[in-house]
């Protein structure tokens, strides 16, 4: 931000769009534009991709509203500055109630299977009981914009899927490249401090165009 003005400003249209995003969605809302993230301002410190964060809530007035009608750009960042002015402003995972989730992206790349640089890769997921999804989300998208996983490239997104008995965790990247995919679970299981023997799951995305599904039965157990 460049100035006190501007990121009370941003402030202020955060916590009107996020009063606005914890209401059910008829579906029939139109969707929020996407607006590029603003340049770092003097002193901040850049990160090395510009980010996206979007919110998408399942229907439950109108449950044949398409995924991408469902999803809502909420804001995007460029800085460790910019990036937690906004964090601060959104309700964390494990407050949230019903069918939602957050979705954190390399700016340019839209939480979708099909998008351009998702369709060719997968995801890793994790399913986590109850209490601990704002902690392991929290772990994830630190070590991401942090570049702790060192694949260059290959990392797009992460997403933390609300549900009504457990959530779940997942993390995207380009391919399915078996020796890009082992380093990103060896790290993922280092950043969320993982037990041994925790159950993850890798789902190609051209998989999970075939079924319509985004997960299977993923089971993990941390003390």
């Amino acid at each position: 931000m460049n100035n006190k003005f501007e990121a009370q400003s941003t402030q202020k249209n955060l916590s009107q769009e996020m009063e606005r995003l914890k209401a059910e969605d008829s579906g029939d809302e139109e969707e929020e534009p996407f607006r590029p993230a603003p340049k770092p301002g003097e002193g901040e410190h850049p990160l090395q991709y510009n980010y996206a964060i979007w919110f998408s809530r399942r229907s439950q007035s109108n449950k044949t509203v398409r995924y991408d009608q469902n999803l809502k750009f909420i804001a995007s960042f460029a800085s460790v500055e910019q990036f937690w002015n906004i964090y601060s402003y959104i309700t964390r995972p494990s407050d949230m109630t019903g069918h939602v989730d957050y979705h954190l992206f390399k700016e340019g790349i839209r939480p979708m299977w099909e998008d351009e640089a998702n369709k060719h890769g997968g995801k890793w997921i994790i399913r986590l009981k109850k209490g601990l999804a704002s902690r392991c989300w929290e772990n994830l998208i630190m070590a991401m914009l942090g570049e702790q996983f060192m694949v260059g490239e290959e990392i797009c997104g992460a997403v933390i899927s609300i549900r009504y008995q457990d959530d779940i965790l997942s993390l995207w990247n380009r391919s399915n490249d078996q020796s890009v995919t082992t380093r990103i679970r060896d790290i993922l299981q280092r950043v969320l401090n993982l037990p041994p023997n925790t159950i993850m799951e890798y789902k190609a995305h051209t998989e999970s165009m075939k079924d319509n599904t985004s997960f299977r039965n993923t089971d993990l157990f941390v003390r």
